[in-house]
């Protein structure tokens, strides 16, 4: 992580500041009546989120209270109101973020307790989960091994990224450079409906279509393959790497290319020399946010595999397909219970902090871009 300067070290106290005197202004500025308005909604959002963890039937009270005093305070003091039913919205978001991490956490304990193992003396929770391959659930030894999902979800996730990385950038490249406005008003529209077809949907051609022909042209055992699981993920992750590609290489400064053309260079030139160079951190953004859709599809990888957790031979064999993390959760969540039930959450455990890894790089890798352009922060 880049480390904060100085002067950036006080635009962010200065900002944090600003927000903390708006604040301090809005509840000064506020008619007594307001303030007991908006008291009441926030005793009455707070008391209804705490009956609703405790899963009291009285939640209902709390809460028709706060719709209640939201009413009297729109109709009377709209702009204070707005203001406070904002503030609330966010503060839900990241609460609700909140509690979800702490919950899959906590259930994912007892699985990590069981499955600890002892290196050089000491205990480390979990380590036979990601050392040993083998999953069973049934007969003894009970064994949880992440292992082989996780082998899948990185095949599938390899697969998907060579299909939507290099389509997605070409045609990002196409529609900002190349295409006349025409074409672009209707071909992007047509790949952003794309992102709007269910998942199943998807799983389904893929199951009916694909995976046969490959059974045939391969001669393979059965249907499932991280070949064309992977294929069908890359399509469905296309149109998110296609549109933030193209917003990234739309937002370089036209004189930067109006310059280069100026030089006597070709329109290829200065999109390989200057455009791509430039939108470099968008586009690593747009294709990392594709990996992001990759890593956590469930539908189509639970349609399309075979669902056994355990490890192809060879690894790199990629015309069969076991299981990854989404489709073993998805396929096993509703006849599982006990530790199973728990190494289900540990999966998910896993995807969560892949997932959040790669959007913060995406987030930095974009927040760079906009600062390398000059761009507003």
């Amino acid at each position: 992580m880049a480390q904060v300067t100085p002067p950036q070290d006080g635009r962010i106290r200065g900002a944090i500041s600003k927000r903390i005197q708006q604040i301090r202004a809005f509840v000064g500025d506020a008619e007594p009546a307001a303030l007991a308005v908006i008291t009441v909604m926030t005793v009455s959002l707070l008391g209804a989120l705490i009956g609703f963890l405790a899963v009291s039937n009285w939640t209902i009270l709390p809460f028709a209270a706060f719709l209640g005093s939201s009413a009297i305070g729109w109709y009377r003091y709209q702009e204070e109101t707005a203001y406070v039913i904002a503030l609330m919205m966010t503060v839900s978001t990241i609460l609700i973020l909140g509690l979800i991490i702490v919950f899959i956490f906590r259930e994912s304990i007892p699985v990590i307790q069981y499955e600890s193992a002892t290196v050089f003396g000491v205990t480390v929770p979990g380590l036979r989960m990601f050392i040993q391959p083998n999953w069973d659930a049934v007969s003894p030894p009970i064994r949880y091994s992440m292992v082989p999902m996780i082998h899948g979800t990185v095949m599938v996730t390899l697969i998907a990224s060579a299909v939507a990385a290099p389509l997605g950038v070409s045609a990002a490249l196409f529609l900002s450079e190349i295409a006349p406005s025409t074409v672009r008003e209707i071909v992007k529209p047509g790949v952003e409906i794309l992102a709007g077809i269910p998942s199943i949907v998807y799983g389904f051609i893929g199951f009916t279509v694909l995976s046969p022909w490959a059974s045939d042209q391969f001669q393979l055992t059965g249907q499932g393959s991280y070949l064309f699981v992977g294929i069908v993920v890359g399509l469905m992750a296309l149109p998110t790497v296609v549109s933030v590609a193209e917003d990234a290489l739309s937002s370089v400064p036209e004189s930067m290319k109006s310059g280069s053309l100026a030089m006597g260079t070709t329109d290829w030139q200065t999109m390989t020399s200057i455009t791509l160079p430039a939108a470099f951190s968008g586009v690593s953004a747009a294709v990392l946010l594709g990996v992001g859709r990759a890593i956590g599809e469930t539908m189509a990888a639970t349609v399309m595999l075979r669902g056994v957790p355990r490890l192809t031979e060879p690894l790199t064999n990629a015309f069969y397909g076991q299981e990854t993390l989404t489709s073993l959760i998805a396929r096993n969540y509703g006849e599982a219970d006990g530790l199973q039930m728990d190494a289900l959450f540990v999966a998910g455990v896993i995807l969560f902090i892949t997932v959040l890894v790669i959007s913060i790089g995406a987030q930095y890798i974009e927040w760079r871009m906009h600062k390398r352009l000059g761009g507003e922060m």
